[in-house]
């Protein structure tokens, strides 16, 4: 990739990000709304910072095709759904984690009840919002509520969760710590991109190769995830780190080592990579973004 490639992408990059910031902030319940403290703590954590990788990818998907629809409100529904995952996964009963995005969780901000509350309101005003803003167009409203419930459900997110609860409990085992990444993170990755699609004029069929793409790029992004909890330090992170070892989480480089997992990363990269070139359309910063991905440091 050329300087000015890699300028453009960063650019490009940021004005997603900050597209994701000015929704959040147009579109979500205002802080003081009764009651308070509970809109206060969903805003806490949503406007927390973040690479806001998932929105990202969601409009990287809508930009390849034409469109009518605006996907914003599809960034801040799904923004939602991801921040309640953090939430509830940092809560005393799961990870017990002190730190989210370098600064206190939710749970230590406010306190328990809160976070839990918190998460509950944004999981169900994600798919709220999704049927709000699209009903002028109700077909593709079903298919974006579709999605994110689907990738949020008892086989796919909380399933993954589930079973990585699980698999602290028993030795660590190929089959699960696949199980894990492809539901547990995987999923609302998938649910990024073909989300974005739909929001497009694009064949119906392009979903589905959406759904591979975010296959590749889910499993990539949770294989770097694993490595870095193994070789990063908390600063650069912006949270705890060796936590997977310490509670006997599945994880790659635990069973195949840090340079078989990096292998299998660019594997899971380059097969995005190559279904994306075929998909065609505008097509340039949604590859220049799974090659970044595969790359980051945090």
């Amino acid at each position: 990739m050329s300087t000015t490639e890699i300028t453009d992408f960063k650019a490009t990059y940021q004005q997603y990000q900050q597209k994701v910031e000015n929704a959040i902030d147009a579109i979500m319940p205002a802080a003081d709304t009764r009651p308070a403290v509970l809109h206060e703590a969903m805003r806490y954590s949503l406007q927390a910072g973040g690479k806001r990788i998932r929105p990202v990818l969601l409009q990287a998907a809508h930009a390849m095709f034409p469109s009518q629809l605006d996907p914003m409100p599809a960034c801040v529904a799904l923004e939602c759904l991801h921040t309640y995952s953090l939430i509830h996964d940092d809560l005393p009963c799961m990870d017990d984690s002190d730190l989210r995005r370098g600064r206190p969780t939710c749970h230590k901000q406010f306190d328990e009840e809160t976070a839990l509350l918190a998460g509950d309101a944004l999981l169900t005003w994600s798919l709220w919002l999704l049927a709000e803003k699209y009903q002028q167009a109700p077909a593709t409203a079903v298919g974006l509520v579709r999605d994110l419930g689907d990738a949020a459900g008892s086989e796919k997110l909380i399933g993954g969760q589930m079973e990585d609860l699980l698999g602290e409990r028993d030795e660590p085992t190929p089959e699960r710590l696949d199980f894990i990444h492809r539901n547990k993170t995987g999923a609302l990755i998938t649910a990024s991109l073909t989300m974005g699609i739909r929001l497009t004029d694009a064949p119906a069929e392009t979903v589905e190769v959406m759904r591979t793409i975010g296959h590749h790029v889910g499993l990539a992004f949770q294989i770097i995830d694993d490595i870095l909890d193994a070789t990063a330090d908390a600063e650069t992170l912006g949270k705890p780190v060796g936590a997977d070892a310490e509670n006997n989480k599945s994880t790659y480089p635990a069973l195949y080592g840090l340079e078989a997992s990096r292998a299998k990363a660019h594997e899971h990269s380059e097969a995005a990579v190559s279904a994306c070139e075929k998909l065609g359309g505008n097509n340039a910063f949604l590859i220049a973004l799974i090659r970044e991905m595969e790359k980051r440091v945090n």
